[in-house]
């Protein structure tokens, strides 16, 4: 018997107890079924988590801070530092404080290795921002130099434009009185900002475009001119000799280039913040729940396992004269494993391919039904996504898995003696 009649023997086989074939199938469905919606899940949430990746940083930039670690009781007072004098409150637990960089930390940030580039980063803090004679609302802003990019719904943008330009977000467009998002480009709107000496300064800036929220808030992108022009205000024109943190770029193609900046960074008394640190935790929980997800899947789908199990022993004691026959007419015991292990691993597709197909469907329907509902305000959000990689990999799975449950039953028969087998009543 050729190979190509043994595949079409296993699946004209698989049917000959329709009944028991189906419902090995539907327990093979629910398994297949949870397993592609719980990795779609996966994707989904992922995909749009990296998404934002863009919006908040790029993937070739760290923020280095200096320190200073706040004394515990037991430790009791820290000695006064006068280096650590120009010491600025950090967003972080009380206590907890970032030291001033300056000139001589960016010399030293650009001596060390894999370093590209080693400059300031520049922080504005505008008071609000109002269009026409409207309402004056709060600002929240950031500039485009740490490798932001934008992704706009309206309009265009680019950071290096000589004028000064914005980028509103769309939960700014209603507040401020445009009537769409398209109606806004182009626009002028007024942004105040307070020097020094108490002094609120208004600086005129053209809506250059409009993107939606990212995943860590709705912050108005500046480009370098309004960014520039801010900042001189912010500090009476005076150029600062301290900052914040310094912003650091560097070759992203290695992964260990990243981790082993980091070290030299620790050695050198720094800490470096990578955008992918940044949201990292948020992977690694959905990552975690995910797992738990599909370990329910698997189970379900290792019950079906017995199911198939169940099916191809009755299989083999129903059909033990025609097996012998088979081996009295010359065909091998490897042939017969084979014909066998096909008719289970052909149920495990048949069931695995309706389980996902069934299962994109659904959650395609889900993830429209929530994107226009509940998660409207994540824009961009497709819940549960597919690709074909992870469908492919939910069907070798669960014929994996066919093939190991097949085994017991398929050796059972390829053992049996072709006498014995033609006497069986």
């Amino acid at each position: 018997m050729r190979t190509l009649d043994i595949v079409r023997a296993a699946v004209r086989n698989s049917f000959r107890s329709r009944l028991r074939t189906s419902l090995t199938v539907i327990a093979i469905f629910i398994g297949a079924f949870t397993l592609t919606i719980t990795n779609g899940l996966g994707t989904g949430i992922n995909n749009y988590i990296d998404t934002q990746l863009g919006s908040i940083g790029a993937d070739d930039v760290m923020s280095v801070t200096k320190a200073v670690e706040a004394a515990t009781p037991d430790e009791g007072p820290a000695e006064y530092d006068p280096d650590a004098a120009d010491a600025i409150a950090a967003d972080g637990p009380p206590g907890s404080t970032v030291v001033a960089l300056t000139a001589d930390d960016l010399d030293t940030l650009r001596a060390l290795d894999n370093v590209e580039s080693a400059e300031a980063a520049v922080s504005v803090s505008p008071d609000y921002v109002a269009y026409g004679s409207g309402t004056k609302y709060e600002l929240s802003v950031s500039a485009l130099s740490a490798g932001m990019s934008v992704t706009p719904v309206a309009g265009s943008f680019e950071a290096t434009d000589s004028s000064p330009e914005l980028v509103l977000t769309t939960d700014y467009i209603e507040t401020l009185g445009y009537s769409s998002n398209e109606d806004a480009v182009g626009t002028t709107v007024e942004i105040g900002i307070t020097d020094p000496d108490g002094a609120q300064h208004i600086v005129k800036a053209t809506v250059a475009a409009v993107q939606e929220p990212s995943l860590l808030g709705s912050s108005v992108v500046l480009n370098d001119a309004l960014t520039n022009e801010l900042f001189d205000l912010q500090n009476d024109g005076a150029a600062s000799d301290s900052f914040a943190q310094a912003i650091l770029r560097f070759d992203p193609s290695d992964s260990a280039t990243a981790t082993a900046l980091k070290a030299d960074l620790a050695v050198a008394g720094y800490t470096g913040t990578t955008v992918a640190d940044q949201l990292g935790t948020f992977k690694s929980v959905i990552d975690g729940i995910i797992l738990v997800l599909n370990a329910f899947a698997v189970i379900a789908l290792i019950a079906a396992g017995f199911g198939i199990i169940n099916t191809l022993l009755m299989s083999v004691q129903e059909r033990t004269r025609e097996i012998g026959l088979m081996k009295a007419m010359g065909m091998s015991s490897g042939r017969i494993f084979a014909l066998f292990s096909l008719e289970a691993v052909f149920i495990g597709f048949l069931g695995s391919a309706i389980g996902a197909v069934v299962a994109m469907g659904v959650g395609s329907v889900i993830s429209g039904v929530l994107a226009n509902g509940i998660l409207s305000g994540l824009a961009g959000l497709q819940l549960v996504a597919f690709t074909p990689l992870s469908i492919l990999s939910v069907l070798l799975l669960v014929m994996g898995i066919a093939f190991v449950a097949a085994v017991l039953p398929a050796s059972r028969a390829a053992r049996q003696s072709p006498i014995d087998s033609l006497r069986y009543e």
